[in-house]
């Protein structure tokens, strides 16, 4: 079996077992963790190609996730726009804001442009406390649910795993084929990369700009998620928290950060009992990680997999054509 089709029968599983999750259980509490997982996934999708291909710290990813979230906010909730029209809005915004913010700081070295990002979240958040107008202050807003079948808990959970999957699916497109490529080249190493022709700051200022898309409509989906949105609900220990899911993960792959996503969502429910040394615990997987397993758990499960169920790899031996060879060298001669 090819490992292409290992990893379309693996996708499709998994899937079936998402779709399946509401019929095996009916607590809605464990539907609610399900479903926040796969509204962080869409925003860490698009952040791991920032930095997991193409190599850019960014810090600040937060700020994007607020601006998707007011926005829904204020157009679904105060201007009583359709919901759907209102998460368009939201990811267009998410992707003009990723587009205005890397357009200049992309330029920076690695640091500076993750200071940059750091930046741009902590202006956000100053803003929505500001902007009281508009964003209700510290007050906050009240967000709307989706229409129809959405509103519910389990349609709700159904509407984010469909976008999860697309999101998925374009992500691991992306990521298999020349573009993903040419973003490895430019996280390994910027001089080789350009020596080749791989335009280094248009591909940093699409993969940015699409994970501004995919941060804005994860928040217009956390909005919803919410109910109701403060400036409090988008603190730094959130952005954090979407930086070391792809360090937990693995950098440099799809299944890695989904891992890390899962796993750091569902720790605080693990240990709940320990409420107050949540920040210990993942303290102390980010630090089993960096010295067990530098490249991730995603890389773990790659080479378990790979010594249960070994790829056999044939090497097919160079055969010289005599007879051309001979013919040439005839010709040479005769010459």
């Amino acid at each position: 079996m090819s490992p292409n089709v290992r990893k379309f029968i693996g996708a499709l599983a998994f899937l079936v077992v998402a779709a399946a999750l509401p019929f095996v259980t009916d607590n809605i509490y464990y539907i609610r963790i399900a479903t926040l997982i796969g509204i962080y996934w869409i925003l860490v999708a698009g952040l791991n190609l920032v930095i997991g291909y193409c190599g850019q710290i960014s810090i600040g990813h937060v700020g994007l996730l607020a601006l998707g979230a007011y926005c829904f906010a204020i157009l679904a909730g105060k201007a009583g726009v359709d919901p759907w029209v209102a998460t368009a809005a939201s990811a267009l915004l998410g992707g003009l804001c990723g587009l205005a913010l890397g357009l200049p700081s992309l330029r920076l070295p690695g640091f500076y442009f993750a200071m940059t990002t750091l930046a741009f979240g902590m202006i956000v958040a100053e803003l929505s406390v500001a902007w009281e107008w508009l964003t209700g202050g510290g007050v906050g807003l009240m967000v709307p649910f989706y229409p129809g079948e959405f509103a519910s808990p389990w349609g709700f959970y159904w509407l984010v795993v469909g976008i999860a999957a697309i999101v998925s699916w374009l992500v691991w497109n992306l990521g298999r084929h020349a573009w993903g490529r040419a973003m490895i080249s430019v996280r390994d190493s910027e001089v080789a990369a350009a020596a080749v022709g791989v335009p280094i700051y248009k591909i940093k200022l699409y993969v940015f700009t699409f994970s501004g898309v995919l941060a804005g409509l994860a928040g217009a989906l956390f909005a919803s998620y919410q109910s109701y949105i403060t400036p409090e609900t988008f603190v730094f220990e959130l952005s954090m928290f979407f930086f070391v899911c792809i360090v937990v993960g693995g950098r440099g792959s799809i299944l890695g950060p989904f891992i890390g996503v899962i796993v750091l969502a569902a720790l605080p429910e693990i240990v709940a009992p320990l409420a107050k040394l949540g920040t210990f615990f993942y303290g102390v997987l980010l630090l089993i990680v960096v010295l067990l397993l530098p490249e991730g758990i995603g890389n773990l499960i790659h080479i378990l997999r790979d010594r249960f169920n070994p790829i056999e790899r044939r090497s097919s031996g160079i055969v010289p054509d005599l007879e051309r060879l001979a013919a040439a060298l005839r010709q040479g001669g005769m010459k």
